[in-house]
């Protein structure tokens, strides 16, 4: 069983669309302490999301992801 998520999954999608709607590129470090979470979980989020929009091969999508999960 998946451990329950931490930030609601409202503030993740507004993290990432305020960070990828900001010109120039705002430093992650300083966006995090603003939305008070830590900057390597907006990374990872930020991460996901150019994953999932196809925009990085490296990493699962999201989808991908849950079909592993209920594989296993």
């Amino acid at each position: 069983m998946p451990a329950p998520r931490k930030c609601p999954l409202e503030l993740r999608e507004r993290a990432v669309w305020m960070y990828r709607a900001a010109e120039p590129k705002s430093v992650i470090r300083r966006m995090a302490e603003d939305l008070c979470v830590h900057h390597e979980a907006l990374r990872g989020w930020i991460r996901q999301a150019e994953v999932d929009a196809d925009e990085r091969d490296e990493l699962l999508t999201t989808e991908e992801r849950g079909e592993l999960a209920q594989l296993r």
